[in-house]
């Protein structure tokens, strides 16, 4: 996992969430690494960044990374301790959250994400946690972030259900739907995507170091938009390794060390 460089592919992963948020923004933000970008993306350019867990909690200084949102060590220090209805009521459906962080078990070429079942060809069902908070984050926040495993199984032609709407089925269905805002990154640990303008699907913004565009493809079931140059991610910097490392999750629980 980038050992040899420095750092680990999630570690690179966090870094290029926290740089998607900016001084100033609100960000509604779930488990994983999204925690670790977000208080990255704190500690470093943006200290006036404002986090939201939906079960809640505004503003924490955690000390420790817990094992879960509802960890009590994950609160400390919290700003705000409130409930869900006030952060996926009052603030996120109220239009004031910039930022959402979104994982899932798939995600298509139009950001829809699927955090609810999967399916085999015998018709077999598996189901899993739902939405939570996600739908509401999906539907409301200015746009999202997805952060998601890099594996063809994962990123669909089609998911197998829309728990969180992306562009649904491309230019215009989100307008049609009510929705403001959308998806703006995909983050993996092999690529970041975003989304072309007119069409809204999915496009190659930059590989990782140490990985080929022939990688990249070969583990997705849909083609994405690649233009004719596409450069590599910026690499973590010391200092961002060393704070992953020594301060926000110390224990890799996210991070993967």
């Amino acid at each position: 996992m980038q050992a040899e460089q420095g750092y680990t592919l999630f570690e690179l992963m966090a870094v290029a969430g926290a740089r998607e948020l900016k001084d100033g923004e609100v960000v509604g933000v779930g488990i994983g690494l999204p925690v670790v970008a977000s208080f990255l993306a704190k500690r470093t350019h943006a200290p006036k960044l404002t986090i939201l867990f939906e079960l809640g909690v505004v503003d924490p200084e955690p000390i420790h990374t817990g094992v879960g949102l509802a960890d009590p060590r994950v609160w400390y220090r919290a700003k705000i301790m409130s409930s869900f209805v006030d952060i996926l009521g009052t603030v996120l459906h109220r239009g004031v959250v910039d930022v959402g962080f979104l994982g899932g078990l798939e995600v298509d070429m139009y950001g829809n994400l699927n955090t609810t079942l999967l399916g085999d060809p015998n018709g077999a069902f598996r189901h899993f946690v739902g939405s939570g908070g996600a739908n509401d984050i999906a539907s409301s926040a200015k746009r999202t972030i997805i952060i998601i495993r890099h594996e063809a199984r994962k990123l669909k032609q089609a998911v197998s259900f829309i728990t969180s709407p992306g562009y649904i089925q491309g230019a215009g269905s989100r307008e049609a739907a009510g929705l403001a805002g959308g998806p703006s990154r995909v983050i993996t640990d092999k690529a970041i995507f975003d989304f072309e303008p007119e069409s809204k699907r999915m496009r190659l913004l930059s590989i990782h170091l140490g990985t080929t565009l022939e990688e990249v493809l070969a583990e997705m079931s849909f083609e994405p938009i690649v233009p004719d140059r596409v450069p590599f991610t910026e690499p973590p910097t010391p200092e961002q390794v060393r704070l992953i490392r020594e301060e926000i999750d110390p224990e890799g629980i996210y991070s993967g060390r």
